[in-house]
């Protein structure tokens, strides 16, 4: 697959232009100004970096519940609007509720925080120069809001991390036909070899659709579809070698990360190309059956790393580089999937996900209290991200919820059970090719996973809790996690596959004294055996199917990483890869990427 730069990689158009870099900017704190005229845009920041983080040139932690951006913009020749053509404006993502205008016309209101927004300027008059004015929204001390691991307080404290405030994401221009392919989905079934794609046209009139399927450079699939309307949904075929081995060469998994490039052209009624995007897919089914994680009909173990990807410099927003630094990491660990924390993550690090080999797991960041205006701004959102994100073969696994946040008195009152089990069977319906975990940690209701966070330090008692299905039903009647049980009156554990996708959070304090974890190493050969301990306690039973460690790097107070905040391992790269791979050191296979060697250049200068 050709390296693709573009902050939507699987619907990319060539004519596009980045508008990440200087903006003006101004803070409005006491929410006085209304339109695009009225702010005083004194100073500049650094799109796509929040005022908060050092990157954005600001850096400015305190309370700022609006915000204002201004950019004034001049047309490539490349992207000229005319009579057969529109620009869209495109924001990756605005925390939290945000309205933008063009030359001075209201042109968009959305809200969420993690999802993108987007502006076609034809129908606000924007000719070779306009003006954008974005207006962001996002009270920090608004717990009805879906806002991840966002501090309320002004200091990051507890498991709570800097605010984001405003663009955290890419913004770009994109010029389409004025009839264009609007969004693509695909649904890839691995035991038919198939693949489903659903697509949406703006302003169809007697068009064609034509697709173009390809592997490692020879085309597998040429077809072309009459479009009755606006959404069209096809199963494309493909050419089946029949033997599992002659399969084996175009099914995507961690291992083998094989995908299919596509162009997707639409077609007018004379021939002519008025669209045409690039896109790609992989044959890859993910299921669950028999208390086991299912990858292209075979058990698969899963083994996951709790990444909640902020970076010093740059809190929620990284460089395209230091997205795919992280999945390569990741892998060299020897982890084969990561459980996205609290975060809707970039684009960019699905499709490095994708191309390099890494499940994901998809979370949807949490409100912490109820509502009704809590129940209705979650929903919103998270049907936008699967929207967004549902294409991408990394992504194994839904997540709505996270330890019953949002929904505290779950085991007692009955409107927020039914919430939860609304949830669950919502993403089910917009998504039934994946597995849900309903609500990840504890009081289990609704789910397809039986996810249970444990921090003990002890792999000898963890081991104790998870030995055997006999072991494991007691444990459902006496282990409280955090003081919470697993499972709900009514709802009994029922066959799913049980994953422990919170434990460890051993700190170990490489690069400062203060700071905090479940428990502490005094250094790395310390941090190195109680790894391996804890790892054995959640791996030596049968009846489980999974583990997620928390977590891939420290995060502000937390000192639990495997890695240092600037992604530098804490000890040998091949210890750790050897425990998560369950092999004795001296039969490690090689790490491709080299992490382990660039490990240990780097330990004679540093101090433990």
């Amino acid at each position: 697959m050709a390296y693709s730069d573009h902050p939507r990689p699987q619907l990319e158009r060539t004519d596009w232009v980045s508008l990440d870099g200087p903006w003006n900017f101004a803070f409005d704190d006491k929410a006085l100004w209304h339109g695009p005229s009225e702010p005083d845009f004194a100073l500049t920041i650094n799109v796509p970096y929040v005022p908060e983080a050092p990157r954005s040139g600001l850096h400015d932690e305190a309370f700022h519940p609006v915000v204002w951006y201004r950019r004034t913009v001049e047309l490539p020749e490349g992207l000229a609007l005319d009579d057969a053509h529109d620009v869209i404006l495109h924001f990756g993502a605005i925390d939290y509720e945000s309205d933008i205008w063009i030359n001075g016309q209201h042109a968009a209101h959305h809200v969420g925080g993690h999802t993108p927004v987007r502006v076609g300027l034809r129908a606000y008059g924007a000719g070779p120069d306009f003006e954008i004015v974005v207006r962001a929204a996002d009270d920090p001390l608004d717990m009805h809001k879906p806002r991840g691991k966002q501090d309320w307080l002004r200091e990051p404290h507890g498991i709570w991390y800097p605010r984001t405030t405003g663009i955290w994401q890419s913004v770009w221009l994109e010029r389409v036909g004025i009839s264009h392919i609007d969004r693509l989905h695909w649904t890839p079934d691995f035991a038919r070899f198939e693949i489903r794609l659903d697509a949406r046209i703006a302003r169809p009139h007697g068009h064609k659709l034509r697709v173009t399927l390809s592997h490692a450079g020879t085309m597998l699939v040429a077809d072309e579809y009459a479009l009755t309307g606006k959404d069209t949904g096809r199963v494309i075929a493909l050419p089946d070698p029949g033997i599992d081995d002659a399969r084996a060469d175009f099914v995507w998994s961690p291992e083998h990360p094989r995908l299919l490039d596509a162009e997707i052209e639409l077609i007018d009624a004379d021939g002519a190309v008025v669209d045409s995007v690039r896109s790609y897919t992989a044959l890859r089914t993910v299921g669950i059956a028999n208390g086991r994680f299912i990858l292209n009909a075979r058990d698969y173990f899963l083994r996951l790393v709790l990444d909640q990807g902020y970076w010093r410099e740059g809190v929620m927003t990284a460089s395209d580089e230091e997205l795919r630094r992280d999945v390569e990491l990741t892998k060299s660990l020897g982890f084969n999937g990561v459980r996205k924390h609290q975060k809707i993550e970039n684009p960019r690090f699905l499709y490095w996900a994708d191309v390099l080999g890494l499940l994901v797991w998809e979370e949807m960041p949490s409100a912490y209290a109820y509502s009704n205006e809590a129940v209705t701004r979650l929903a919103a959102e998270w049907q936008e991200a699967i929207e967004r994100d549902y294409s991408h073969p990394s992504i194994v696994a839904w997540v709505p919820f996270n330890e019953s946040w949002g929904i505290p008195e779950l085991p007692r009152v009955a409107v927020q059970r039914s919430y939860q089990q609304a949830l669950y069977h919502l993403t089910k319906t917009l998504d039934p090719s994946r597995p849900v975990s309903g609500n990840d940690g504890w009081e289990q209701i609704a789910t397809d996973i039986f996810a249970v966070h444990d921090y003990h330090p002890s792999g000898d008692v963890l081991d104790g809790r998870y030995r055997d299905e006999t072991v494991f039903r007691n444990t459902l009647k006496t282990f409280r996690s955090a003081g919470r049980v697993l499972e709900i009156d009514g709802h009994p554990w029922a066959g799913q596959p049980v994953m422990v996708t919170e434990f460890g959070g051993i700190a170990y304090f490489l690069d400062q004294t203060a700071g905090w974890g479940y428990s502490q190493a005094k250094d790395a050969e310390d941090f190195l055996e109680r790894y391996a301990d804890v790892l054995r306690g959640v791996t030596d039973s049968v009846f489980i199917a999974g583990y997620c460690y928390t977590q891939l790097t420290d995060t502000y107070q937390e000192q639990n990483g495997v890695l240092t905040m600037d992604r530098t391992p804490k000890a040998d790269v091949a210890r750790i890869r050897a425990a998560n791979l369950g092999v004795p050191l001296e039969q490690l296979p090689a790490d491709p990427l080299g992490y382990n060697a660039r490990w240990l250049k780097n330990q004679a200068p540093r101090k433990p």
